[in-house]
């Protein structure tokens, strides 16, 4: 049987999911049933959740179709959806049997789309591997053009693509279960990101344009209490700006707004957020140290 859900963060919803498995029972769907996720990063967390809370969990196969979703929610087993009070917060580890990605199907998406897959890619660099950092920031293999097009082949992305599957599943592979805070390192710019997307209503932003935004907001306070050279903030901004994505908020945005969302993050524990910064491109650490009063500080201004 076929299930389709509108597109965006929206459908990453309790509501939807219980849709989607009241359709799965009146089909009959049994517990040798499987689903196949086809899509972007949402469908891929939507549907794992309800494969694994159908009969108390199902098979499932994820086909992303996006380049966000290739390099980074495809890989890890996390799945979940968002609640009024914040993204991912109702959620399960429940790991596809198979990852298939096609990246023909990049060919399908507008620059945009393409563009926010880079958020993630320039994270993984920042965290784990300066080389590829410099080669996405520099190299002229990834670049749009002014008119906001793209003339990649997407068979050109294959090696990067595989390269940060390699470096997510390493770093998975370390803490599955996010208990060590290995894992916890993937969330490098995700807390304020986060609680942009909350605060924009999952609207105003796609979720790789939230993470550049919370990117250069980490790199700032990383530049203030973790002793990443200002030259390395530079760099991170510059090659986030190539790919068009965010680096400094519309005055008007809501910037209350987004420090009233996070503490609501489920990285928040023990009334104190765990949050990741960069001492250098190609490292990354949880600090201890890091305030609600730090965190608003460079909100301001983002």
């Amino acid at each position: 049987m076929l299930m389709t859900v509108p597109a965006g963060e929206q459908s990453k919803s309790l509501e939807q999911a219980g849709a989607l498995c009241e359709q799965m029972a009146v089909a009959g769907l049994d517990r040798s049933s499987f689903l196949i996720a086809l899509g972007g990063g949402v469908i891929g967390d939507l549907a794992g959740f309800v494969a694994a809370i159908y009969h108390r969990g199902i098979p499932w196969v994820n086909v992303p179709t996006t380049l966000l979703a290739m390099v980074d929610s495809s890989i890890g087993g996390k799945t979940g959806v968002n609640t009024a009070s914040g993204k991912n917060l109702i959620g399960a580890v429940h790991h596809p049997a198979l990852v298939i990605a096609d990246v023909d199907t990049l060919t399908t998406l507008p620059a945009r789309q393409l563009e926010q897959g880079f958020a993630e890619i320039i994270k993984h660099g920042v965290i784990a591997d300066a080389g590829m950092f410099e080669e996405v920031a520099q190299g002229s293999s990834f670049q749009p053009t002014k008119d906001a097009s793209w003339k990649l082949a997407p068979r050109d992305l294959e090696a990067l693509i595989r390269r940060n599957v390699e470096i997510k599943a390493a770093i998975v592979g370390k803490d599955e279960n996010d208990v060590t805070g290995e894992r916890a390192l993937l969330n490098f710019g995700h807390t304020v990101g986060h609680a942009l997307e909350r605060a924009g209503g999952y609207r105003d932003f796609l979720h790789g344009e939230a993470v550049s935004l919370g990117i250069a907001a980490a790199c700032d306070i990383s530049v203030r209490k973790a002793g990443m050279p200002a030259s390395d903030r530079a760099k991170i901004i510059a090659a986030l700006g190539r790919f068009r994505l965010p680096t400094r908020l519309p005055p008007s945005f809501r910037r209350d707004e987004i420090l009233q969302a996070v503490p609501f993050d489920k990285k928040f524990a023990g009334g104190r957020v765990r949050f990741v910064v960069s001492s250098g491109i190609g490292s990354a650490r949880l600090a201890d140290d890091i305030t609600i009063d730090d965190i608003a500080a460079v909100i301001a201004n983002l």
